[in-house]
């Protein structure tokens, strides 16, 4: 697979803060940093969680606003995703008011949908102009994903394993998600002990897939990425094989 006939995206910093890593972006101006040397590296386009004034996500308007503008200044054109994860705002209905409050809206945003309120979620993003990656944990969500009325519209299914998945389950949730026949393409990756490995059966499958220091801070070697280009870098050298 070279490196034109493959789709990777960089998820720049996760839930993690920098007490994991000293270069894990969480200001704005951090983010649009690490969005544009990923882009450079190879990336895409790009997921981040915006963070408030503590350095923990958030979904409020103000925090996502800025953290969209500032990637947007440093890297026009690039599509740009969010998260919406329910341990940002653990209440169904805050949750929704508060995306209901943008007033500057990703490209994208990424909805794991065995979260409370998350099918009405997709259906608000859908009626702003907001494109949907739903997040598949495992086979019930796939199924009851499958079973709804949105799975035709989403823009992307995102296989999300956690740090003990394999390929056999991966290929076991991508088989469910295979049968709701929906137009969307299919990215799959792993964390932490798990990426590098699904990242390499996501190639194999010709699938999409993403890496960066929301997925792992380490490179393929084992040794500490310096940031999200070098893990993008690898990424790449990786599915060009």
């Amino acid at each position: 697979m070279d490196e034109q006939t493959f789709y990777l995206k960089a998820c720049i910093n996760g839930v993690r803060t920098p007490d994991e890593h000293s270069a894990l972006p969480v200001t704005p101006d951090q983010l649009a940093a690490e969005a544009m040397a990923a882009h450079v590296a190879g990336a895409r386009a790009v997921h981040m969680h915006p963070k408030d004034d503590r350095g923990v996500d958030s979904l409020l308007a103000a925090d996502v606003a800025a953290a969209v503008a500032a990637v947007r200044e440093a890297v026009p054109g690039l599509p740009l995703g969010v998260t919406t994860g329910f341990w940002a705002l653990p209440d169904a209905g805050e949750r929704r008011r508060a995306i209901e409050n943008w007033s500057v809206s990703p490209d994208f945003a990424s909805v794991n949908w065995h979260e409370p309120g998350s099918p009405e979620l997709v259906e608000l993003l859908l009626s702003r102009g907001i494109g949907v990656e739903v997040g598949i944990f495992h086979v019930e969500a796939a199924q009851s994903w499958a079973r709804s009325e949105v799975a035709a519209h989403c823009l992307r299914v995102m296989v999300e394993l956690g740090a003990d998945g394999d390929v056999a389950t991966a290929d076991e949730v991508l088989a469910q998600v295979a049968a709701a026949d929906s137009p969307a393409p299919v990215l799959l990756h792993g964390l932490d002990e798990s990426c590098w490995p699904l990242l390499q059966h996501a190639g194999a499958r010709g699938l999409q897939t993403r890496i960066g220091m929301e997925d792992t801070l380490r490179l393929p070697d084992g040794s500490l990425a310096d940031g999200n280009a070098a893990l993008v870098t690898a990424a790449v050298e990786l599915l060009s094989r």
